[in-house]
Formats: C-alpha cells, sequence, structure tokens
C-alpha cells in the first residue's frame, strides 16, 4: 500500500528523526508547481458540505504536489435558518479542517457577515484558525481595509501571489453590514492597483467576487498566466486568453475546481469535480451535521412538504418554477433570476427545509406585455446555464420556461418581483411595465405545482 505524502509533511518528519542530515539536498529541492482547490459561494449547503470535504481530503492525500485551498466568497447563508440559529456551527467546521489539510486562503464575498454583521469578527475568527483572509473592501469605520488586498503564499517552497476583490453591489450585502462598508469599483481599482499587485516572477491569482461583468474588463489588465477565479454569480465557465485563464467553479457545494500549475508563465490546467450527494461524508462532519439539524431544525421545516420520482436539477428545478408560475397567472412564460435558487432538489420526501434550499426567496409575482420582438430579445440573453461565451454573459441573468408559443404578435410575461424591481439587470431594459397579480405568491405556487408532480 502506497501512502501519499506532501513535501511539507515529509519535512516535517524528517526533522523530527535522527536521519535527517543524512538525507540528499536534492529529495528537498522545491517542487516543480502546485495546485490549487477552488471552492466558490458554498452557502452554507449542508446537504453535500460531508462529501465535499470528503472529496478535498482525498484530493489533498493523494495530491503529489503541493496544495492549497481558494475559497472565492460567501461561505455562509442566512436564508438556511440552521445555519443563522447555529451561527454557522457547520461553515466553521468546514473551514477548521480545511485549514488543518493545506493552506486556505478567502476572499470576503458579500455573505461572510450572514451570521455576524461586523466583517471584522469574520477576519479575526478565520484567521485565528491559521485562514488567510483577503480583501479590497474597507472599514468606514476606521478607515483602513477588513484585510489586505493580497499575500504571497508558500506552498512548501513554491510562492504564490493572490490578490482578491470583492462586488461592489451593496444591496447584495446583509443590510445591517452595508454601512460599514467602503468598496472600490472593481474595475477602476483593478486598474490602479493590479499592475503593481500582480509584478514579479511568482505565480498568480486573482480571486474576483465582483462578478463577470466587470471581471470582463479586467481580464485584460492580466499578466500572461494569471489565473483568474470568478464568483457571486454562481456560473460554471472556463475561458482562456493567451496562457491566462478564468474560471467559475459554481455554487451550492456542488463542483470544485482543481487547478494544476506548472510554470508562473504557462496557463493552469483546470479540471472540474462534481459533488454527488451518494458519495461518502467525510468522517468529520458524518456526526456534527445531522446532529446540528437535529437541533436547530424546527417540525415544520421537517415537515414533507412533495415527493419525487427523481431529483431535480438546479436549472430543472428552475425551469419548473418558471413553467408553474406561466401556468398559475395565464402567461405565455415565466421568468426568474437565476440566484433565486441555491440547488436542485433531492428525490424522495422533500422537506420545507429541502424546498427552502432550492428555492431562496418568495416574493410578489409580476406580470407585462411584450411584443414578439421584445420576447425575442428577452430570450436571447435567458437561460445561460448552458455553454455561453464570455462575451454573451451578463451576470445576472433569467431562466425562462415553457417554450415561446408560435404565431403571435403580443405575449404576457410574468416574473417575480426581485426581477422586476431589477429589471436592467435581468431582462436587459428598463421599458417593461409590470404590474402585480394580487394575492399570489412564488413560493406558495411553486410548492403547489411541485406536490402535484
Amino acid at each position: 500500500m502506497t501512502i501519499a505524502i506532501s513535501r511539507r509533511r515529509f519535512v516535517a518528519f524528517l526533522a523530527s528523526t535522527a536521519i535527517a542530515p543524512i538525507v540528499p539536498t536534492t529529495a528537498l529541492a522545491a517542487p516543480a508547481g502546485f495546485q490549487a482547490i477552488i471552492l466558490s459561494d458554498l452557502h452554507s449547503a449542508y446537504e453535500r458540505m460531508g462529501q465535499l470535504l470528503a472529496a478535498i481530503e482525498n484530493q489533498v492525500a493523494a495530491a503529489n504536489l503541493p496544495q492549497v485551498i481558494l475559497i472565492n466568497g460567501d461561505v455562509f447563508e442566512s436564508g438556511n435558518v440552521v445555519g443563522s440559529r447555529s451561527a454557522g456551527e457547520i461553515d466553521w467546521a468546514l473551514l477548521a479542517a480545511l485549514a488543518k489539510l493545506a493552506p486556505t486562503v478567502i476572499n470576503i464575498g458579500n455573505h461572510e457577515s450572514d451570521f455576524d454583521n461586523d466583517l471584522a469578527h469574520f477576519v479575526e475568527r478565520a484567521g485565528g484558525l491559521g485562514i488567510t483572509v483577503l480583501s479590497n473592501i474597507g472599514d468606514k469605520r476606521t478607515g483602513k481595509p477588513f484585510a489586505p488586498a493580497s499575500a504571497e503564499i508558500d506552498a512548501d517552497g513554491v510562492k504564490i501571489r493572490i490578490v482578491a476583490l470583492g462586488t461592489d453591489a451593496i444591496n447584495t450585502y446583509p443590510k445591517a453590514t452595508r454601512e460599514m462598508l467602503d468598496i472600490p469599483e472593481p474595475v477602476e481599482w483593478a486598474k490602479a492597483q493590479l499592475p503593481g499587485l500582480l509584478s514579479g516572477e511568482d505565480f498568480k491569482i486573482v480571486l474576483s467576487h465582483a462578478g463577470v461583468v466587470p471581471d470582463r474588463e479586467i481580464l485584460p489588465i492580466l499578466p500572461d498566466g494569471t489565473l483568474m477565479i470568478g464568483g457571486h454569480d454562481h456560473l460554471i465557465l472556463e475561458h482562456g486568453q493567451g496562457e491566462t485563464r478564468y474560471v467559475h467553479t459554481g455554487s451550492w457545494s456542488s463542483l470544485l475546481t482543481i487547478a494544476t500549475f506548472t510554470s508562473p508563465r504557462k496557463a493552469a490546467e483546470l479540471e472540474r469535480v462534481t459533488i454527488e450527494h451518494a458519495a461518502p461524508s467525510s468522517a468529520t462532519l458524518t456526526d456534527l451535521i445531522p446532529a446540528v439539524l437535529a437541533k436547530y431544525l424546527k417540525d415544520e421545516e421537517r415537515e414533507t412538504v412533495a415527493h419525487l420520482a427523481n431529483p431535480m436539477t438546479l436549472g430543472e428545478t428552475a425551469r419548473f418554477a418558471a413553467t408553474a408560475m406561466a401556468a398559475r397567472t395565464g402567461a405565455d412564460l415565466g421568468f426568474i433570476g437565476h440566484t433565486s435558487f441555491g440547488t436542485g432538489l433531492p428525490s424522495g420526501d422533500v422537506s420545507r427545509f429541502d424546498y427552502n434550499a432550492g428555492l431562496r426567496f418568495d416574493g410578489k409575482l409580476m406580470v407585462a406585455d411584450v411584443d414578439a420582438q421584445t420576447l425575442a430579445a428577452i430570450i436571447a440573453r435567458s437561460n445561460q446555464d448552458g455553454d455561453v461565451p464570455l462575451s454573451a454573459r451578463t451576470g445576472d441573468f433569467l431562466y425562462a420556461a415553457p417554450e415561446i408559443p408560435k404565431g403571435k404578435q403580443q405575449y404576457r410575461i410574468v416574473c417575480n418581483d426581485w426581477s422586476a424591481i431589477n429589471k436592467k439587470s435581468y431582462f436587459g431594459r428598463d421599458d417593461l411595465a409590470f404590474t402585480e397579480v394580487p394575492e399570489l405568491k412564488l413560493k406558495p405556487i411553486v410548492l403547489e405545482a411541485l406536490s402535484k408532480a
């Protein structure tokens, strides 16, 4: 049986033995590269967090290169009632476990203050675990940054320069946190800061929680060979530009990406790893997750609200919701913003807790009448969960369903109120005249349709 051991642990072992002086120096030469384990937008997704940690443990144990763990924001999710009631007990256990496996870096996203509205407390606690916290977000109370915007990480002799920036979409942060934050506009900040921060011959990584639209403008600034990691938009994509790579690795503990670096001037090789519900859980979280759920879930949250013969993916769940909205209101098509959803739905009994993880937010239903040309333009920028080029990405996008009826000149559309309020971002236009559908709310009508599925 072969046991994989990292160079760091090997050196520590040698230092504790009497044979250390006779080990040839070539045996301790710096490795040729390293691997980065990339996570983003975890959002307290407890249904797969044990499996996620197990996948990372297996990766670290089997690796023959140094490992670093990069988390690109949004570890927490206040919409998870167990996360809120337990102050993130499971999430902090995950972070503690990761910090013991490999050097771990977190870029502050817009949900790090979900359970404690003072980001300074998050930085202090994560730092106490040995985690490097990075951010370009300033604290208005002190006039200083909450954390450094960049750091040099040493992975068993490999020098890695990492720079981080956050989203300036202030309304996506907890309301109680917003008045404390001083957030620079991402593109302006990048143009002013990245050339200096990314100088030198080290390996270079940028953690951006700004979103795909500003990231697209930042990419040309980066030195060739940089890996830029995107977040916030819950996307899955890979994009190459010379030897520079840009990657989003999804959300809700459903995916991770392994980036293998062999030269600072050569593009990282990217491997996407799917985290399956049925995979074994890490021993660290196997007992903890059900124990915390048992302690904090209320009876009504355990209640079975639907039964599904087959699991529904994220996209299937979203399009099911859009179809249910259209059917209930008599509209031709339903539209709903993509971050209204956390994950898909499991097969078998679906509890209210499961349902709330799938469809995160409730809201009013809003309808509007549009002509065929307008609808075609809206559809063209919808359903961006497929293979969409970077140039066509809009960040926020709408899931749309069902298919467009043929032969009509006028159509009625329905959406959730968040999408209507932010119609410029989601629909790409602000000339849509929405009106509220009285006495109907999003989550009850989707749940009603699910109960009949």
